[in-house]
């Protein structure tokens, strides 16, 4: 994995940040670095001590050791000065039950002494209508889907402009609609230049939204960097070619140094692969086929999937949603 930003261009940055609760060690010496404008998954088993993070990102808890940075600023002392710039759905979100959807941001909005009380009505109209809950305003919030809950939670959490968006699980207990309004949401928000902080154990949130992961296993950070760094650092690539012209395949791949294992008869489109060295392209390979007058109906380069990689590095599944 490639070296971490420089400061300056880090939304969240900590180092040995470290939280024992008695003699048990939840977060263990965790180096983070989050660059400014990316959507980063946060990854872990449940109970991998990715919420107590969050909480001491937040300066819900204050660490043990270490030391954490959001914003630039350190937590918890510069609490005052980081929490107006960062939106928060921890938990889930918790809403008085018989207030509407627009009663319940009204007041949250009215708890923020940041937040204007003359453009209150505007802020949050405008919310709920980038959630897409406008027609639900009225309704109170204990008749809300789950899904229309967290909709809510993400309209409370960004009724200000934010720079930081930190989610933890922002998709659990969703169906598989209420899972896709939340993704585009989140896809929105970092479509609008804000740092989005995911943290969650679901491989298809992962890798739908997010550009940077980390990987938490037992309270320890074991890997972090882009979404493609983390695949290929599992092993080496394969390239798969499905054709029907198999032996000619086979003798262009072997001439790149494409060390062939499989080849797989399905009907008149068979698949040929094996290992590509780290230097070859993709595109060369395709290029070397075509030219040699082998009929390519399909290529991929395939690396180690998240999943893989995944239980590689912290010896668990992930959990698989659609």
């Amino acid at each position: 994995m490639t070296s971490p930003p420089v400061a300056a261009d880090l939304a969240i940055e900590t180092s040995a940040l470290t939280k024992r609760f008695g003699s048990q060690t939840a977060v263990d010496g965790i180096d983070l670095a989050v660059p400014r404008g990316a959507v980063f998954g946060f990854l872990g088993p449940n109970g991998s001590g990715k919420t107590t993070t969050i909480r001491m990102l937040l300066g819900l808890l204050r660490p043990t050791e270490g030391d954490a940075r959001v914003l630039g600023s350190r937590m918890p002392q510069a609490l005052d000065d980081v929490l107006p710039r960062v939106g928060a759905l921890v938990e889930g979100p918790a809403f008085s039950p018989y207030l509407t959807g627009e009663q319940n941001l009204r007041r949250f909005d009215a708890a923020d002494r940041h937040a204007p009380a003359a453009t209150r009505a505007a802020r949050v109209a405008e919310a709920l209508e980038r959630v897409g809950l406008s027609q639900a305003a009225a309704k109170k919030a204990h008749a809300y889907s789950l899904g229309m809950k967290q909709r809510l939670g993400l309209a409370n959490a960004m009724l200000m402009p934010r720079e930081l968006l930190v989610l933890d699980e922002p998709t659990n207990g969703l169906d598989p609609q209420g899972t896709r309004e939340v993704r585009a949401l989140i896809r929105s928000f970092a479509a609008d230049g804000t740092t989005v902080f995911v943290s969650s154990h679901l491989l298809a949130e992962v890798e739908q939204l997010c550009t940077h992961v980390a990987v938490m296993s037992s309270g320890s950070l074991v890997a972090q960097g882009t979404l493609e760094e983390f695949r290929r650092s599992g092993g080496r690539r394969r390239a798969e070619v499905r054709t029907p012209d198999t032996e000619s395949a086979r003798t262009v791949l072997e001439s790149l140094g494409v060390n062939v294992e499989r080849q797989v008869a399905a009907s008149d489109l068979d698949l040929v692969s094996g290992v590509m060295p780290d230097d070859l392209a993709p595109e060369a390979v395709v290029a070397a086929l075509v030219g040699a007058g082998v009929r390519v109906r399909g290529f991929e380069a395939v690396g180690a999937s998240l999943e893989q990689r995944f239980v590689e590095l912290t010896g668990e599944g992930f959990d698989v949603v659609a």
